[in-house]
């Protein structure tokens, strides 16, 4: 990548105006990571061929991944104004906006790609994620079923399938799902916490903690894990290991102290001094 854009500065210092060299640039800087570059190097595409469509699609992306995603989202619709039917202008839109929190114009974004491109696996992927985002926990599972209709080894979705099921108290198929998952990634942490989670409401606890430290034995600073261990030792009255795995959570993400204070899973232990105490002292 460095050998190629040494390439395109040698081809611009002979032709400044030759927007396909800036683009290439800007294309490899951002493969590199360096998005500001890759940025500049977009500008100065547009300054010589406005209509260059793919130059403000990549200019989205890079933007993306500088979390500007206001920018990214201006970027995107420069692009679409010069090709409609882009899915990837699209889609990288609707990211953008699912980043702001703009759950249902993001849906709309990744509708338009699908109108495009329905086999768009990441498509129906991140609009199931706007839509549990959005407590529509059916519409949810029946875009992760379309992205698995297209890819069937899609660990995420299965596990997002999972999560989804286990928020409609259907934990059976929730755990089915999290295993699916889990033989196409075993190493995926989130989906061991998932299946803990449909365990631990069904109250098969062992089963659950076992989950819980498959995901820790992955991800030693997975906050959740430690979290829902934690819940799961309350809701079987053991105040001493419930503290131990909440003050793990809340050193590694101090918002799990607040969630603590009134998550039903602590009821049990909620009037123990030592739970008391612990809760006073962080």
């Amino acid at each position: 990548m460095e050998e190629a854009i040494a390439s395109y500065d040698r081809a611009l210092e002979i032709k400044p105006d030759y927007h396909q060299a800036w683009y290439g640039r800007g294309f490899a800087l951002g493969n590199l990571g360096r998005f500001e570059e890759a940025i500049a190097s977009y500008d100065r595409t547009l300054e010589f061929k406005p209509d260059y469509h793919e130059a403000w699609y990549n200019r989205g992306v890079a933007l993306g991944n500088l979390r500007r995603f206001e920018e990214a989202i201006a970027s995107y619709d420069r692009a679409l104004e010069i090709k409609p039917d882009d899915p990837d202008a699209w889609y990288g839109r609707g990211v953008a906006l699912g980043n702001l929190g703009r759950f249902e114009e993001a849906i709309a974004s990744w509708d338009r790609a699908l109108e495009f491109k329905p086999d768009y696996h990441e498509a129906w992927h991140n609009r199931g994620i706007a839509l549990r985002n959005l407590g529509r926990f059916e519409q949810a599972i029946a875009s992760w079923d379309r992205a698995l209709e297209f890819k069937p080894d899609y660990p995420d979705a299965w596990n997002n399938r999972g999560v989804a099921l286990g928020n409609l108290g259907r934990f059976e198929e929730a755990i089915a799902s999290c295993d699916r998952a889990l033989e196409i990634k075993p190493d995926l942490h989130e989906a061991w916490d998932s299946r803990g989670a449909a365990l631990t409401f069904m109250g098969r606890y062992k089963d659950a903690l076992e989950s819980y430290d498959h995901a820790i034995k992955i991800n030693s600073n997975y906050a959740n894990a430690y979290y829902n261990k934690a819940c799961c030792y309350g809701l079987q009255n053991n105040v001493e290991l419930a503290i131990e795995n909440l003050q793990r959570a809340i050193n590694l993400d101090v918002e799990y102290q607040d969630m603590a204070k009134t998550d039903k899973d602590f009821e049990q232990i909620r009037g123990d001094e030592r739970f008391q105490s612990f809760l006073n002292r962080v």
